[in-house]
């Protein structure tokens, strides 16, 4: 019997370039090699011969690194290949992660000319002492100018990205961020709390005294005042970091939420097609090696078991803020949520972090903040 494959109608391509890597940053990329982008780019187009009939996508997303990091021309040549194996389908989302420093007049109509859509802007803050200490190149102001010129240019889908809890900011810094965010008028906006990930030079200065985390109670305070002062303002809380106006949401986000298949491309980039999840060589300069020479960039592949995949949908659907409808869950999983953990269930339930409502299983507030404790369980 042969087994029909239903191609995905969402694709992820990782360009693993920034000119400087932030302490804080444990991404796949490399800073300040420039000279590999030709390679990259002969690489990336290997890669992609992978993908045959031309599958259209519903959404593709460019994500780093820093894709604005590339000049014009090397963007056109990105565009370019990865357009040459997909169609775009009518009102399909296209996305680009970006520094505000790197989007000028001409970058900016690059992305016109490609059909992107979407522009999500590493912002991290509107605080000048905290962007010195997340080792940003750009200033307040530039945040601004970006959105403004982004939207006369025609993207109208603008998001940042802000980061709480950085060495020094106080609750009073970080709302004040939170409202320069608001009066920008900007589409969608992402908070997450730093993260000292081992290996980085963040992790190295913690673990030497160098830095001094924001004490969790503060970090608490921070992502309740997220919460409050976007959904005050408008923005739909729809996914534990992310909040968007009406229609703004992420839609190449939700197809991870929601557990669907997508194409993943370039170093440490994840894939998951026909059950099977795949991620890419981290290493940028293995995983160019090995691509350019004919060999797979695969680094490890797993292909999932109905019960493994019944509670990976517990852990992404629970970071959806409608949460997850319970029959409809045993239905596609055939597996009752609650037995997936029994103890935990009960437990999550009693103390407020899960709350039952409507058939629907969710997370309270108190519970986002302690969501990778509570998915913890059922993984």
């Amino acid at each position: 019997m042969t087994v029909s494959f239903t191609p995905p109608s969402a694709a992820y391509v990782h360009v693993p370039f920034c000119r400087h890597r932030c302490g804080y940053c444990d991404f796949p990329l490399i800073a300040g090699r420039d000279d590999l982008i030709a390679d990259y780019l002969r690489a990336l187009r290997v890669e992609l011969s992978e993908v045959s009939e031309h599958p259209e996508l519903q959404t593709l997303f460019f994500g780093g690194g820093t894709p604005t990091h590339l000049s014009p021309d090397q963007l056109i040549r990105l565009f370019s290949i990865v357009c040459e194996k997909f169609r775009l389908a009518d009102g399909a989302e296209m996305s680009v992660e970006a520094n505000p420093l790197d989007l000028d007049d001409a970058t900016i109509d690059v992305l016109v000319e490609a059909g992107v859509n979407r522009v999500s802007l590493g912002a991290q803050s509107f605080d000048r002492a905290a962007l010195t200490v997340l080792e940003r190149d750009h200033q307040p102001d530039d945040i601004g100018d970006v959105t403004h010129r982004l939207r006369e240019h025609g993207i109208t889908n603008r998001a940042i990205d802000l980061i709480f809890g950085v060495p020094g900011q106080s609750l009073e810094v970080w709302e004040r961020t939170l409202d320069a965010a608001i009066s920008l008028e900007i589409e969608h906006v992402s908070t997450y709390g730093l993260t000292y990930e081992k290996g980085t030079a963040f992790w190295r200065r913690r673990s030497a005294g160098a830095l001094q985390p924001v004490d969790e109670e503060m970090e608490r305070a921070m992502y309740a005042s997220a919460m409050e002062r976007l959904s005050s303002s408008g923005f739909v809380h729809y996914e534990i970091s992310n909040f968007a106006r009406p229609g703004y949401e992420c839609r190449h986000n939700r197809v991870y939420w929601q557990g669907d298949e997508f194409y993943g491309f370039g170093p440490g980039a994840a894939r998951y097609l026909n059950s099977t999840r795949s991620t890419a060589h981290r290493s940028v300069t293995n995983w160019l090696k090995r691509v350019l020479a004919g060999e797979s960039g695969i680094a490890e592949s797993e292909t999932l078991t109905p019960e493994q995949r019944a509670r990976e949908a517990v852990m992404l659907g629970l970071r959806q803020t409608a949460g997850i409808h319970l029959e409809t869950f045993e239905r596609e999983t055939r597996y009752a949520l609650p037995e997936l953990a029994p103890q935990a269930w009960d437990r999550f339930l009693q103390c407020g972090w899960l709350v039952e409502d409507n058939g629907f299983v969710r997370l309270t507030d108190e519970g986002r903040f302690l969501a990778d404790t509570v998915t913890a369980e059922f993984l």
